[in-house]
């Protein structure tokens, strides 16, 4: 049984980039259906399906070669308003290059949303 989900979704992704391969499956929950919003949105996936097996269902990703290394953050960090940029320079190789996604009150988003909105949050993932 899978306990971190989202981490478990993020290495199928990554391990599925890595042979090449044009589709996975991961299972679906809540935190890994946002994720997915936006990494559709950022172009590092090119689509998602929900499917329904009577389990609590799973995702169908359609993945674009986009993505060199993604991962969780552990422990899920506190990040201040005021510290984006220390944050960026610690999990990200380059500035424009990457996007870390962010639980803030107003919810899940990247760390440029979080910063333009000037509002901290914890933090989730990594992209690039």
């Amino acid at each position: 049984m899978a306990i971190d989900l989202l981490a478990d979704a993020l290495n199928t992704l990554k391990t599925h980039e890595i042979k090449g391969e044009e589709k996975c499956e991961v299972r679906a929950s809540k935190i890994v259906r946002e994720v997915f919003k936006i990494l559709a949105v950022k172009g590092y996936i090119s689509g998602y399906d929900f499917v329904d097996d009577g389990r609590g269902g799973f995702f169908e990703v359609k993945l674009s070669g986009m993505i060199n290394d993604c991962g969780v953050i552990k422990p899920r960090f506190p990040v201040k308003r005021s510290e984006w940029a220390k944050t960026e320079e610690r999990f990200i190789p380059g500035v424009g290059v990457g996007l870390l996604v962010v639980s803030t009150p107003q919810g899940i988003m990247t760390n440029t949303d979080a910063h333009n909105r000037q509002i901290g949050g914890r933090l989730l993932a990594f992209i690039y």
